[in-house]
């Protein structure tokens, strides 16, 4: 109620409420709030459940608790994707050109892009025995598509550039409702697999050695939090743009917060924590009494970088 209450015209709290029931109000107010701040808010919620999920399922795949979709390299893979849709698109032949700037083809290539890089980590993963080597080769795999992308930029044009630059900034305004129907399709069906394998999880916190003596099957296990990493991980990035430190923080955060390590109990409170703290970044990005909105990816680094930086020293 406060995220769509905020904008650069102010709306009584009645109306908003009127709004949201149904109720008749003023035409313009029903316009906003139902096809912009609504919208907004709903994204924000989803992605925030996305990002904490997928930051503690790689916190648990790689036991170690600076592992994140984003420092993989997972998210850099989606933008790679996306970049080589808007500002490589020159390079197909013209009677195509348009395609690539649907949304739909947007959207495959970030879910492409992060599932290539993501079954890279896992099988360079293989051939390591600490975990500290595997973050150095996720942060190599996100220079190394950092690179790709400054090389497109510097051949395209600035129309395609400037588009690919906002779109990097994240934002959760202008989603459609279609989009975000698809997007509460893929956090649903996530969900509802990820949550199944919460007991494999609490095996897999003291080794893949002991987990299998449990009778876990390590490698479906894996699979399928390969899978909601990346299709979580892809849609976002491609709905919304590149967002930091959510899936870092928040499973810290929760962690904090409940004092437990039992993944079912972790599991809720990540969602309710990754919606909450997004909404609140999204609030926050909104300069009071203008119609200035801050870049959201901006706000989320603000936010969670000494929240990260705080839980180390913390924990020493």
């Amino acid at each position: 109620m406060v995220s769509v209450s905020i904008g650069s015209v102010e709306i009584p709290w009645e109306s908003i409420v009127d709004i949201m029931l149904g109720k008749d109000a003023k035409k313009s107010w029903q316009y906003i709030i139902l096809e912009f701040r609504l919208p907004k808010a709903l994204v924000a919620i989803l992605v925030g459940v996305a990002l904490a999920i997928t930051g503690m399922f790689m916190q648990t795949l790689f036991r170690n608790p600076m592992a994140d979709s984003y420092v993989l390299g997972i998210s850099s893979g989606s933008s790679l994707g996306v970049a080589l849709v808007l500002m490589g698109s020159a390079l197909l032949p013209p009677s195509v050109q348009h395609l690539a700037h649907q949304p739909l083809a947007v959207s495959i290539s970030a879910i492409v892009g992060s599932l290539l890089v993501m079954n890279l980590i896992l099988l360079i993963a293989k051939r390591f025995t600490d975990t500290t080597s595997l973050l150095i080769v996720g942060l190599m795999f996100s220079s190394f598509t950092s690179a790709l992308v400054s090389v497109l930029s510097y051949f395209t044009t600035a129309e395609e550039l400037q588009r690919y630059t906002f779109w990097s900034m994240g934002s959760l305004g202008n989603v459609s409702w279609i989009a975000i129907a698809l997007f509460v399709i893929a956090v649903l069906v996530s969900l509802l697999i990820g949550v199944r394998i919460t007991k494999a999880l609490n095996a897999l916190l003291l080794g893949e050695m002991y987990a299998q003596s449990l009778g876990v099957n390590i490698a479906v296990v894996r699979k399928k939090i390969v899978w909601i990493t990346c299709v979580l991980c892809g849609v976002t990035t491609a709905i919304v743009g590149p967002i930091a430190f959510i899936g870092l923080a928040v499973p810290h955060i929760s962690r904090m917060i409940f004092k437990t390590q039992n993944h079912f109990i972790l599991f809720f409170s990540n969602i309710l924590i990754g919606a909450v703290l997004l909404l609140f970044c999204d609030i926050v990005s909104h300069i009071p009494g203008t119609s200035v909105i801050l870049p959201l990816n901006a706000i989320t680094s603000m936010i969670g970088a000494p929240i990260v930086i705080s839980l180390l020293l913390k924990r020493r």
